[in-house]
């Protein structure tokens, strides 16, 4: 005998189900390419701060060529240099490098030269500058001619330029990287949008005759990808921090490398992409599922 009908217990079927069997491969998909963005977030961040590190100690140190003249020793015309930079406005400290270090410097370039001591190798004065108001390299120019001396001013102008277009160089990169793996992740939306739009064209057919607006079932598609890509962007966020710390464990504190340095704060970096991936996925919905609704019959 069949069971009799309860109408209490009926649940009519949601247009738009839960879950289906499709989904897991969406958000493999969105998880991947959240994970990529976090990646490239947190290395565009960690890239600036080395960058940002590297121009901070160039422009406030100042490195000068001292050339002996006459009968003067390079030892004296180097301790004579660094005291008329002492005395310079924006000079905080201004040193002889000892020979060893002069040598240690060349020794890469020169290969293994027994008798490099016999070389007749410039002296180096190290100027430490102010931080606040920093003596440029006219200055340290004029103090040394004031006191006659024959020496080349190298302030690491040329050095820092190449450091910040480079910054904005990975910048640039890692924003259309960014950008383009947004792009990809709504153009996945867009096309899982497409397939659960046509599964149930018959049904959308039917709610547009009877006077559905477009607006609010594109919005039914909306939320339901809206919420598949927030879940996926979560899984992403979580892999790329766990990620994240492992390198800075391995690279004993430091990150992958000392040159791109990742800090803890870095990790931060994962919080908005849950969000951002909610967003494509919802912009993305709504626009293919009401373009293609507004194209039924």
């Amino acid at each position: 005998m069949s069971e009799a009908f309860d109408p209490q217990r009926w649940r009519p079927a949601p247009f738009l189900p839960e879950a289906e069997a499709r989904d897991g491969a969406l958000i493999f998909v969105v998880a991947v390419l959240c994970f990529l963005a976090c990646l490239t977030a947190m290395g565009v961040i960690a890239a600036d701060r080395a960058a940002a590190g590297w121009t901070g100690q160039l422009t406030g140190e100042a490195t000068v060529i001292v050339r002996p003249k006459g009968g003067e020793t390079p030892d004296a015309a180097a301790a004579r240099a660094a005291e008329a930079l002492a005395g310079t406005a924006g000079v905080t400290e201004a040193r002889a490098l000892e020979p060893a270090k002069a040598y240690d410097l060349i020794r890469p370039w020169l290969g293994d030269v027994s008798d490099i001591e016999d070389l007749p190798v410039p002296r180096l004065v190290a100027v430490t500058l102010d931080g606040r108001h920093p003596a440029d390299a006219a200055k340290l120019r004029t103090a040394l001619q004031s006191q006659n001396v024959d020496a080349t001013v190298d302030d690491h102008s040329v050095w820092i330029k190449d450091i910040r277009r480079a910054g904005g160089v990975v910048k640039v990169l890692g924003t259309s990287v960014f950008l383009l793996i947004a792009a990809a992740a709504a153009a996945v939306v867009a096309f899982a949008t497409r397939a659960g739009l046509a599964a149930r064209r018959d049904v959308v057919e039917v709610l547009h005759l009877a006077g559905a607006e477009d607006g609010a079932i594109a919005r039914l598609f909306q939320a339901r990808f809206a919420r598949i890509a927030a879940q996926a962007g979560l899984i992403g966020a979580g892999a790329a921090a766990m990620v994240g710390a492992a390198l800075r464990i391995a690279g004993g504190g430091g990150g992958l490398t000392p040159a791109l340095p990742l800090a803890w704060s870095d990790l931060l970096a994962v919080i908005p992409c849950p969000l951002l991936a909610a967003a494509v996925a919802a912009v993305a919905a709504q626009v293919t599922a009401t373009r293609l609704i507004r194209a039924m019959p």
